[in-house]
């Protein structure tokens, strides 16, 4: 019989079975099963998230970290540690070099997310974008007669893009009506041939759609076309000159950002805009991204591809080159992407004065306002949008202009009310009808910077226009009487401003014609009232407060609505104020189109007589019990 052994080394420890390395039957076959299957969530992943191999990409990281999940994954299910728990250290040692790559990636990103804070760059990001004051007149081009309007925007991108989907009917001639939609995400306003154009792509209703006309089908060549609006005219096309193949709304190899990610694997892309060339041939702008602070931080466009929408075909440009404007692409637009621009201001008007600065006193601090447009420069798409003050967004202190071809920038330095509150405004003038304002287009009305807006219904059609001035809020112009055109609204915003500010020079009167009167012949019609406040009365019409004051030098009650005078509501008697009112009012109650306090340069009015006077105070008396 052989001795019993005992060891005593451990000193009674017991040795728990996980820290005992048991490795599975067949091990080194599921370490290949492993890697293989790692292989393939690898491919699958980079299919389907077109990841840019890039350091400077948080997709790069995310990537990797669902292909080392997986291994640690598979390595679990293929040991059987879930039901075997004396296979987990054995798994714990496979997961060492995944999770150990995990880890660096983990802290390169960390790293480099640190020295990209604007908490140490708060300069750099700061200088990404260049910003020069400039005059306005300099900047936007002056609107001095009605042609001239030829080149504005009149409708906003939601009215047309009912146009749009109302001119996708003209597909039923070609028996495929109801099959597309447009295609928003990607639409751009560009210049098509000197006129403001908003272009959209199409794409098929849904995927059954799309695999019954592509898959399915045997003579397959792609979206038949795409809709042009011009945002003056109103016109809206389908244009089905051109197949569109490669979109970002197909699948497979004909889905763009997979048609190129193979082609350049390490380019970070940005946004993706559908424009046309002068012959109407629809191509991809596609946005190189590089980062230009740190590793990770500060975004900025080092190139553009542009992609023929119909055969695929790519030319990649550098921002230098895009800014030259050669021949061949000057008539692209877009090589900035609108919201990245914004981004960039709102750093410098943040970070200009350092990173401390922005938090702690914040002096000399802007940014953006709520909201953007576009306006045509020449033959180049401007973005604007006001700036205000991060304490306060109820006024602006200027605009910035960025030119998306070229990010070429100005600031127009001047104080007025936001673009919100214009269209509060404008939206107050048509109350009772329950239209809304677009959002505002700045124009330069014979030097006035001047807010214009479509009024539009629930529906998005544009019912009228509006005009409102930026430093002189109060001067809130719709057409008159019946008339809704735009002629109309801005023969009245002329006299508002006039009425409003004698000092102010405008030497034009608009008319359907676009004829411009010599300098000082046209009259304004109007006449100027100054007078000692002795009654006022209000009364509720439609939801609207309406003001009646009579002055001292005037038996008449002149009435307002509180929204187109909104200084009425502090009057007192006894102010001296200012009425303006139509030469040709007559009746015991006028209307005013302005009141304001002070005395200006006034014309002689005929004072009424002792019996009119009785017969307009019982009027008025009757009407607010009313």
């Amino acid at each position: 019989m052989d001795p019993i052994k005992v060891d005593f080394s451990d000193s009674g420890k017991k040795k728990s079975v996980k820290d005992v390395l048991i490795p599975p039957e067949k091990a080194g076959l599921k370490i290949l099963i492993n890697i293989i299957i790692t292989l393939i969530v690898a491919v699958v992943a980079y299919y389907f998230l077109l990841p840019p191999m890039n350091f400077q990409s948080y997709d790069f990281y995310i990537y990797w970290a669902i292909v080392l999940a997986s291994y640690v994954g598979c390595a679990f299910v293929t040991s059987g540690a879930f039901i075997k728990p004396e296979y987990v250290p054995y798994v714990r040692r496979q997961a060492i070099a995944p999770v150990a790559i995990g880890l660096v990636l983990a802290l390169v990103v960390g790293i480099g997310y640190l020295i990209s804070s604007p908490f140490f760059r708060a300069k750099d990001y700061a200088e990404i974008l260049t910003i020069d004051n400039a005059e306005f007149d300099n900047t936007i081009s002056v609107i001095d007669s009605m042609s001239d309007f030829d080149k504005v925007p009149l409708i906003d991108k939601d009215a047309a893009r009912e146009l749009a989907d109302k001119t996708l009917g003209d597909f039923s001639a070609l028996g495929l009506e109801s099959q597309f939609e447009i295609l928003e995400s990607d639409s751009t306003q560009i210049n098509y041939k000197g006129s403001p154009y908003r272009v959209y792509p199409l794409k098929y209703g849904d995927i059954f759609k799309w695999a019954t006309n592509s898959v399915l089908s045997a003579e397959y060549e792609g979206i038949p076309g795409y809709v042009r609006v011009n945002l003056n005219t109103q016109e809206s096309q389908l244009i089905t000159d051109f197949d569109i193949k490669y979109s970002t709304a197909e699948h497979f190899g004909e889905y763009l950002e997979r048609h190129l990610r193979f082609k350049y694997p390490t380019y970070i892309f940005g946004d993706t805009s559908f424009e046309i060339d002068e012959a109407g041939k629809p191509f991809w702008v596609v946005e190189h991204i590089e980062k230009t602070v740190g590793l990770v931080g500060g975004d900025d466009v080092a190139g553009v591809i542009l992609v023929d929408a119909v055969t695929g075909d790519d030319i990649y440009y550098s921002a230098e080159e895009i800014g030259a404007a050669s021949s061949e692409i000057a008539w692209i637009d877009q090589a900035y992407d609108a919201d990245l621009l914004v981004q960039q201001y709102n750093y410098l008007g943040k970070y200009a004065g350092g990173f401390w600065n922005s938090i702690i006193g914040q002096s000399g601090v802007k940014q953006a306002s709520q909201g953007y447009s576009f306006i045509a420069v020449g033959d180049d798409v401007y973005l604007y949008t006001g700036v205000t003050s991060v304490t306060s967004d109820d006024s602006i202190l200027g605009f910035f202009f960025i030119n998306q071809r070229t990010k070429e920038g100005f600031f127009y330095n001047t104080t007025g009310a936001t673009e919100a509150a214009a269209q509060r405004s404008a939206q107050g003038k048509v109350s009772d009808k329950g239209w809304k304002a677009a959002f505002p287009i700045l124009l330069n009305i014979d030097g006035e910077a001047t807010y214009f807006m479509a009024l539009k219904d629930d529906a998005n059609i544009v019912k009228s226009y509006a005009m409102v001035n930026v430093q002189q809020y109060n001067v809130v112009a719709i057409p008159a009487g019946e008339n809704d055109d735009l002629a109309s609204a801005v023969s009245e915003y002329i006299k508002g401003l006039k009425a409003l500010s004698p000092s102010v020079v405008i030497d034009i009167n608009f008319d359907v014609s676009g004829n411009k009167p010599q300098n000082g012949d046209a009259s304004t019609g109007l006449a100027n009232i100054t007078g000692t406040v002795t009654d006022i009365r209000s009364t509720v019409v439609n939801g609207n407060t309406y003001f009646y004051i009579e002055l001292d030098n005037s038996g008449v009650y002149y009435y307002v609505a509180a929204d187109v005078a909104d200084m009425v509501v502090l009057f007192d008697e006894g102010d001296t104020i200012t009425v303006t009112i139509d030469e040709a009012s007559e009746g015991k109650l006028v209307e005013a189109l302005r009141m304001i306090l002070g005395t200006v340069e006034v014309p002689e009015v005929e004072e009424p007589t002792e019996e009119v006077t009785e017969e307009v105070t019982e009027a008025i008396e009757e009407t607010t019990a009313a």
